[in-house]
């Protein structure tokens, strides 16, 4: 199955990037217009932001929220079959790349916050062009595709690490080793993991990790995402440095993450089930 579905996704890499964010924006339309409940889901939770005012009107933003979408469910798996040394050429600009050197200098750590925005592939990936890190990541639910994740993230200085107690274990030994690490912080946590917080108005169920991890070891937490740019000219990694604390309880995390997300709101998944109470969360609590 690996064998075969490396096969189907090979010619991806193949194709220049403009070319795969064209075939990805004709995808996110036919996927708009297709799938009514994650079109419902993704309005619904656009709305909730109250950052698309004009969406009570025109579904304008929502229709290229589905195109960055297509985007990147077709550079993803471009991006990991395309040759490392061509990773750095896809990325036309860093902001802030001060910050991590100043981290570095301090010789705890660095943790990477980077959300569901823009293509997160390509920030581990460009960042392991340079220093190791260490990423954490949920196993897929398909078996098949781990192998396929493996081989496409685990390059360049890049390490996964398994979101349980041993993850966690290679999580803390990067950051002794004064590594990175990074994490996307709006995952939804397993039971015990998270607590409920305001989220863009509403309650989610937000992890407790990188709050820990941070007041424990004193690392410099960095938020960073990879803006997809136009006409798939590349990548433009963005890189912000928090203050100490910053992320202490998971309300002062949702809340640096929706600054993040402010910087780019249509690149942001707002298809994901963020708000989702499942049998992994705590009960939500009573108004």
């Amino acid at each position: 199955m690996r064998l075969m579905i490396s096969t189907l996704l090979k010619p991806l890499s193949l194709f220049s990037l403009p070319t795969i964010h064209r075939l990805g924006a004709a995808l996110g339309c036919i996927l708009y217009y297709c799938l009514p409940q994650i079109r419902s889901r993704t309005r619904e939770n656009m709305l909730q932001s109250k950052l698309f005012p004009e969406l009570a009107q025109s579904n304008q933003a929502l229709k290229l929220t589905f195109t960055e979408l297509g985007k990147a469910m077709l550079e993803t798996p471009a991006i990991w079959q395309t040759a490392h040394h061509k990773i750095g050429e896809m990325v036309k600009e860093v902001h802030n790349w001060q910050a991590v050197e100043q981290a570095l200098a301090k010789g705890k750590g660095i943790i990477f916050l980077t959300p569901h925005l823009g293509c997160f592939e390509i920030t581990s990936l460009y960042y392991g062009l340079h220093h190791p890190i260490t990423v954490l990541y949920r196993p897929p639910k398909k078996d098949w595709l781990m192998p396929l994740i493996m081989a496409g993230r685990t390059r360049n200085n890049v390490s996964l690490a398994p979101a349980n107690t041993s993850g966690v274990r290679m999580l803390m030994q990067a950051l002794k080793n004064n590594e990175a690490i990074g994490i996307l912080p709006d995952q939804i946590p397993a039971a015990g993991e998270g607590e409920w917080a305001d989220f863009f108005g509403k309650q989610a169920y937000t992890m407790l990790l990188a709050s820990k991890l941070a007041e424990k070891t004193g690392a410099t937490v960095i938020m960073g995402f990879g803006e997809r740019l136009a006409d798939g000219k590349g990548y433009a990694i963005h890189l912000t440095t928090l203050d100490d604390h910053a992320i202490a309880t998971p309300a002062l995390l949702n809340a640096a993450l929706e600054t993040q997300i402010k910087q780019c709101p249509t690149q942001y998944y707002w298809n994901y089930h963020r708000y989702k109470v499942s049998r992994k969360s705590k009960p939500l609590p009573a108004n």
